[in-house]
Protein backbone atom coordinates (compact mmCIF):
# COMPACT_ATOMS: atom_id res chain seq x y z
CA UNK A 1 0.00 0.00 0.00
CA UNK A 2 1.14 3.37 -0.81
CA UNK A 3 1.36 6.57 1.41
CA UNK A 4 -2.32 7.33 2.33
CA UNK A 5 -1.42 10.81 3.98
CA UNK A 6 -4.98 12.16 2.89
CA UNK A 7 -6.71 8.95 4.85
CA UNK A 8 -9.56 10.64 6.46
CA UNK A 9 -9.90 14.18 4.04
CA UNK A 10 -11.97 15.04 1.87
CA UNK A 11 -11.69 15.82 -2.14
CA UNK A 12 -13.18 17.56 -4.84
CA UNK A 13 -12.26 17.34 -8.51
CA UNK A 14 -13.97 18.77 -11.58
CA UNK A 15 -14.11 17.57 -14.81
CA UNK A 16 -13.27 14.03 -13.21
CA UNK A 17 -15.11 11.65 -15.81
CA UNK A 18 -12.04 11.71 -18.05
CA UNK A 19 -8.73 12.60 -18.67
CA UNK A 20 -6.53 14.67 -16.51
CA UNK A 21 -9.61 14.92 -13.71
CA UNK A 22 -9.77 11.36 -13.61
CA UNK A 23 -5.73 10.30 -13.21
CA UNK A 24 -6.15 13.55 -10.44
CA UNK A 25 -9.32 11.96 -9.11
CA UNK A 26 -7.71 8.45 -8.96
CA UNK A 27 -4.45 9.60 -7.58
CA UNK A 28 -5.90 11.58 -4.92
CA UNK A 29 -8.09 8.27 -4.13
CA UNK A 30 -4.47 6.39 -3.99
CA UNK A 31 -3.19 8.73 -1.03
CA UNK A 32 -6.51 7.90 0.84
CA UNK A 33 -9.20 10.68 0.28
CA UNK A 34 -13.26 10.13 -0.21
CA UNK A 35 -13.17 11.60 -3.69
CA UNK A 36 -16.23 13.74 -5.33
CA UNK A 37 -16.22 13.44 -9.21
CA UNK A 38 -17.69 16.32 -11.00
CA UNK A 39 -18.39 15.81 -14.71
CA UNK A 40 -20.21 15.15 -17.44
CA UNK A 41 -20.71 12.00 -19.32
CA UNK A 42 -23.08 9.17 -20.01
CA UNK A 43 -24.48 6.74 -17.27
CA UNK A 44 -21.48 3.87 -18.63
CA UNK A 45 -18.94 6.38 -18.22
CA UNK A 46 -19.54 8.00 -15.08
CA UNK A 47 -20.07 4.72 -13.53
CA UNK A 48 -16.46 3.63 -15.27
CA UNK A 49 -14.70 7.09 -13.65
CA UNK A 50 -16.25 6.01 -10.09
CA UNK A 51 -15.12 2.54 -10.38
CA UNK A 52 -11.94 3.43 -11.29
CA UNK A 53 -11.17 6.02 -8.49
CA UNK A 54 -12.39 3.02 -5.97
CA UNK A 55 -9.95 0.54 -7.25
CA UNK A 56 -7.12 3.00 -7.08
CA UNK A 57 -7.67 2.85 -3.01
CA UNK A 58 -10.46 5.80 -2.62
CA UNK A 59 -12.74 4.55 0.55
CA UNK A 60 -15.56 6.23 -1.10
CA UNK A 61 -16.22 7.58 -4.51
CA UNK A 62 -19.56 9.91 -5.08
CA UNK A 63 -20.41 11.46 -8.53
CA UNK A 64 -21.87 14.96 -8.54
CA UNK A 65 -22.93 15.94 -11.74
CA UNK A 66 -23.20 20.04 -11.97
CA UNK A 67 -23.40 21.92 -14.89
CA UNK A 68 -20.36 24.41 -13.84
CA UNK A 69 -21.34 27.01 -16.46
CA UNK A 70 -24.32 27.86 -14.24
CA UNK A 71 -23.45 29.41 -10.72
CA UNK A 72 -26.34 28.45 -9.21
CA UNK A 73 -26.25 24.86 -9.95
CA UNK A 74 -22.70 24.82 -8.44
CA UNK A 75 -23.42 26.51 -5.73
CA UNK A 76 -25.94 23.88 -4.86
CA UNK A 77 -23.42 21.55 -5.57
CA UNK A 78 -20.82 23.23 -3.11
CA UNK A 79 -24.45 23.11 -0.26
CA UNK A 80 -24.16 19.12 -1.04
CA UNK A 81 -20.60 18.60 -0.57
CA UNK A 82 -20.67 20.41 2.62
CA UNK A 83 -22.99 17.62 3.74
CA UNK A 84 -20.74 14.78 2.96
CA UNK A 85 -17.80 17.09 3.43
CA UNK A 86 -16.20 19.17 4.69
CA UNK A 87 -13.86 19.90 1.44
CA UNK A 88 -9.76 19.26 2.18
CA UNK A 89 -9.14 19.33 -0.82
CA UNK A 90 -10.70 21.25 -3.73
CA UNK A 91 -9.09 20.90 -7.76
CA UNK A 92 -10.46 22.73 -9.92
CA UNK A 93 -10.22 20.37 -13.47
CA UNK A 94 -12.93 20.85 -16.07
CA UNK A 95 -11.96 23.06 -18.83
CA UNK A 96 -13.17 23.59 -22.40
CA UNK A 97 -11.77 25.00 -25.45
CA UNK A 98 -12.91 26.97 -28.62
CA UNK A 99 -10.45 28.20 -31.42
CA UNK A 100 -11.02 30.96 -33.49
CA UNK A 101 -9.52 34.36 -34.22
CA UNK A 102 -11.07 37.10 -31.83
CA UNK A 103 -13.43 39.08 -34.65
CA UNK A 104 -14.93 35.59 -35.23
CA UNK A 105 -14.84 33.91 -31.49
CA UNK A 106 -18.90 33.92 -30.81
CA UNK A 107 -20.30 35.85 -27.82
CA UNK A 108 -21.95 33.13 -26.69
CA UNK A 109 -18.43 30.79 -26.43
CA UNK A 110 -16.48 33.37 -24.92
CA UNK A 111 -19.12 33.70 -21.98
CA UNK A 112 -19.29 29.78 -21.66
CA UNK A 113 -15.60 29.43 -21.24
CA UNK A 114 -15.23 32.20 -18.57
CA UNK A 115 -18.02 30.57 -17.20
CA UNK A 116 -16.46 27.29 -17.07
CA UNK A 117 -12.77 27.54 -17.24
CA UNK A 118 -12.73 30.13 -14.47
CA UNK A 119 -16.04 31.76 -12.41
CA UNK A 120 -16.40 28.29 -11.82
CA UNK A 121 -13.30 27.87 -9.79
CA UNK A 122 -13.86 31.04 -8.52
CA UNK A 123 -17.71 30.04 -6.94
CA UNK A 124 -16.02 26.79 -5.50
CA UNK A 125 -13.31 28.56 -3.86
CA UNK A 126 -15.15 31.22 -2.39
CA UNK A 127 -17.43 28.47 -1.01
CA UNK A 128 -14.93 26.06 0.33
CA UNK A 129 -11.73 27.93 1.62
CA UNK A 130 -13.91 29.78 4.62
CA UNK A 131 -13.76 26.21 5.96
CA UNK A 132 -11.03 24.67 4.83
CA UNK A 133 -9.64 28.14 6.90
CA UNK A 134 -11.61 27.59 9.80
CA UNK A 135 -10.29 24.10 10.01
CA UNK A 136 -6.42 25.33 9.27
CA UNK A 137 -5.91 22.93 6.78
CA UNK A 138 -6.55 23.37 2.83
CA UNK A 139 -5.08 22.41 -0.69
CA UNK A 140 -6.84 24.17 -3.82
CA UNK A 141 -5.31 23.13 -7.04
CA UNK A 142 -6.08 24.78 -10.14
CA UNK A 143 -5.43 23.04 -13.34
CA UNK A 144 -4.56 26.41 -15.16
CA UNK A 145 -2.47 25.39 -18.78
CA UNK A 146 0.77 26.73 -20.07
CA UNK A 147 -2.10 28.93 -22.10
CA UNK A 148 -2.19 30.29 -18.38
CA UNK A 149 1.80 32.20 -18.49
CA UNK A 150 1.88 32.47 -22.35
CA UNK A 151 -0.52 33.15 -25.37
CA UNK A 152 -1.39 31.84 -28.47
CA UNK A 153 -3.48 32.72 -31.30
CA UNK A 154 -7.09 31.94 -31.99
CA UNK A 155 -7.73 31.24 -28.29
CA UNK A 156 -8.69 34.59 -26.85
CA UNK A 157 -11.34 32.72 -24.27
CA UNK A 158 -8.88 30.63 -23.30
CA UNK A 159 -6.01 32.36 -22.60
CA UNK A 160 -7.97 34.91 -20.66
CA UNK A 161 -9.55 32.30 -18.54
CA UNK A 162 -5.94 31.11 -17.69
CA UNK A 163 -4.15 34.12 -17.17
CA UNK A 164 -7.58 35.09 -14.99
CA UNK A 165 -7.48 31.30 -13.01
CA UNK A 166 -3.72 32.02 -12.52
CA UNK A 167 -4.32 35.39 -11.08
CA UNK A 168 -7.55 34.35 -9.13
CA UNK A 169 -5.23 31.69 -7.95
CA UNK A 170 -2.43 34.11 -6.33
CA UNK A 171 -5.23 36.19 -4.53
CA UNK A 172 -6.49 33.13 -2.63
CA UNK A 173 -3.14 31.99 -1.64
CA UNK A 174 -2.16 35.53 -0.09
CA UNK A 175 -5.75 35.67 1.44
CA UNK A 176 -5.33 32.08 2.85
CA UNK A 177 -1.63 32.37 3.65
CA UNK A 178 -2.05 32.89 7.61
CA UNK A 179 -4.41 30.48 7.87
CA UNK A 180 -3.73 27.37 10.28
CA UNK A 181 -0.07 26.36 11.30
CA UNK A 182 3.15 24.41 9.94
CA UNK A 183 0.99 21.56 12.41
CA UNK A 184 -2.24 21.58 10.92
CA UNK A 185 -0.81 22.12 7.23
CA UNK A 186 -2.16 25.42 6.49
CA UNK A 187 -4.08 26.26 3.48
CA UNK A 188 -2.49 26.55 0.00
CA UNK A 189 -3.38 27.64 -3.55
CA UNK A 190 -1.43 26.42 -6.60
CA UNK A 191 -1.73 26.54 -10.31
CA UNK A 192 -0.69 23.47 -12.30
CA UNK A 193 -0.30 24.43 -16.17
CA UNK A 194 0.34 21.60 -18.39
CA UNK A 195 1.74 22.33 -21.50
CA UNK A 196 1.00 19.30 -24.10
CA UNK A 197 -0.76 16.65 -22.47
CA UNK A 198 -1.16 12.94 -24.10
CA UNK A 199 -5.00 12.15 -23.75
CA UNK A 200 -7.56 10.75 -26.24
CA UNK A 201 -8.49 14.45 -27.32
CA UNK A 202 -5.22 15.02 -28.95
CA UNK A 203 -5.06 11.99 -30.49
CA UNK A 204 -6.34 13.07 -34.13
CA UNK A 205 -3.44 15.69 -34.34
CA UNK A 206 -0.93 13.16 -33.38
CA UNK A 207 -2.34 10.62 -36.06
CA UNK A 208 -2.29 13.33 -38.81
CA UNK A 209 1.06 13.91 -38.32
CA UNK A 210 2.08 10.96 -37.74
CA UNK A 211 0.68 9.72 -41.43
CA UNK A 212 2.87 12.47 -43.04
CA UNK A 213 5.75 10.43 -41.43
CA UNK A 214 5.09 7.11 -42.29
CA UNK A 215 3.14 6.09 -39.85
CA UNK A 216 5.55 6.68 -37.45
CA UNK A 217 3.52 8.03 -34.03
CA UNK A 218 6.93 8.88 -31.93
CA UNK A 219 7.93 11.10 -35.00
CA UNK A 220 3.67 12.48 -35.29
CA UNK A 221 4.48 13.62 -31.55
CA UNK A 222 7.38 15.32 -32.05
CA UNK A 223 6.16 16.93 -34.75
CA UNK A 224 3.25 18.03 -32.99
CA UNK A 225 5.70 19.49 -30.22
CA UNK A 226 8.04 20.76 -32.23
CA UNK A 227 6.83 24.40 -32.32
CA UNK A 228 6.60 24.96 -28.98
CA UNK A 229 7.70 22.36 -26.14
CA UNK A 230 11.32 21.73 -26.07
CA UNK A 231 11.70 18.37 -24.78
CA UNK A 232 9.71 16.60 -27.66
CA UNK A 233 7.42 14.52 -25.52
CA UNK A 234 4.50 14.70 -23.78
CA UNK A 235 3.54 14.76 -20.52
CA UNK A 236 0.83 11.85 -19.24
CA UNK A 237 -1.90 12.72 -17.13
CA UNK A 238 -0.56 10.60 -14.11
CA UNK A 239 2.25 13.23 -14.31
CA UNK A 240 0.25 15.73 -13.80
CA UNK A 241 -2.06 13.94 -11.57
CA UNK A 242 1.39 13.80 -9.14
CA UNK A 243 2.44 16.94 -9.37
CA UNK A 244 -1.14 17.51 -7.62
CA UNK A 245 -1.12 14.98 -5.13
CA UNK A 246 2.48 16.54 -3.92
CA UNK A 247 1.22 19.96 -3.53
CA UNK A 248 -1.47 18.18 -1.43
CA UNK A 249 1.34 16.45 0.79
CA UNK A 250 2.17 18.36 4.59
CA UNK A 251 5.46 19.60 3.36
CA UNK A 252 3.91 21.74 0.93
CA UNK A 253 2.64 23.85 3.45
CA UNK A 254 4.79 26.77 2.69
CA UNK A 255 4.49 26.31 -1.08
CA UNK A 256 1.37 28.45 -2.00
CA UNK A 257 0.23 31.27 -5.08
CA UNK A 258 2.79 29.23 -7.17
CA UNK A 259 1.53 28.42 -11.23
CA UNK A 260 4.38 25.62 -11.73
CA UNK A 261 4.85 24.78 -15.23
CA UNK A 262 4.77 21.18 -16.23
CA UNK A 263 5.64 21.81 -20.41
CA UNK A 264 8.88 20.49 -21.34
CA UNK A 265 10.47 23.96 -21.42
CA UNK A 266 8.02 25.59 -23.07
CA UNK A 267 7.79 28.85 -21.16
CA UNK A 268 11.35 28.79 -20.81
CA UNK A 269 11.86 30.00 -24.11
Amino acid sequence: MGDTFLRGRAALVTGATSGIGLAIARALGAAGARVAVNGLGSDAQVAAALAAVRDAGAPEARHFGADLADAAVVETMMQDLADWGPLDVLVNCAGVQHTAPIGEMPAATWDKLIAINLSAAFHTMRLAMPGMAARGFGRVVNIASVHGLVASVNKSPYVASKFGLVGLSKVAALEAAGAGSRASGGVTVNCVCPGWVETPLIEPQIAARAAAHGGDRDAGVRALLAEKQPSGRMSLPEDIAATVVFLCRPEAHNLTGAAIPVDGGWTSQ
